[in-house]
């Protein structure tokens, strides 16, 4: 498997730190918000802190994800014109070295739609905080671990 992680280099203090960039999508800035604040700027059992880098649209998130920039992307199932389990089903067959994808869902039976888009993980879109950034932390770790 190749390593897909882009971990991009930042600099605090005159120490170089390799930073995890998370990419989230909504058309709802309150969810945007609210993953912002669920997983804050370092996650559990990770050394790197996280970058995270905001999309409201699907054409911005296939920018950023063509750039090769992002390491984890958050989508939400809900978001309007272009739900995040139809994105997540384009991204994963038309981006190359896709990044892991956390799919938001409203509905816990719509679990088989995101089963079919290829996403990596799933979590209700009522956030949970401590549980999504677990979630987040052990798909990031599992990309640093092909490292």
């Amino acid at each position: 498997m190749p390593n897909r992680l882009r971990r991009a280099q930042t600099q605090t203090k005159g120490i170089n730190h390799m930073t995890a960039t998370v990419l989230v999508y909504s058309n709802d800035r309150t969810v945007r918000e609210d993953v912002r604040f669920a997983l804050g700027d370092r996650l559990p059992g990770l050394d790197e802190p996280i970058k995270l880098i905001e999309a409201a649209t699907q054409p911005a998130v296939l920018k950023l994800l063509d750039a090769g920039d992002v390491d984890l992307a958050i989508f939400d199932g809900e978001a309007v014109p272009a739900g995040g389990i139809g994105l997540a089903k384009q991204v994963k067959d038309e981006v190359a070295d896709c990044p892991p994808v956390l799919l938001l869902l409203a509905r816990p039976h719509d679990a088989w739609l995101a089963t079919w888009s290829g996403a990596e993980a799933i979590h209700q879109r009522l956030l949970d905080p401590i549980e999504l950034a677990a979630l987040a932390s052990r798909l990031l770790a599992a990309e640093l671990a092909v490292d």
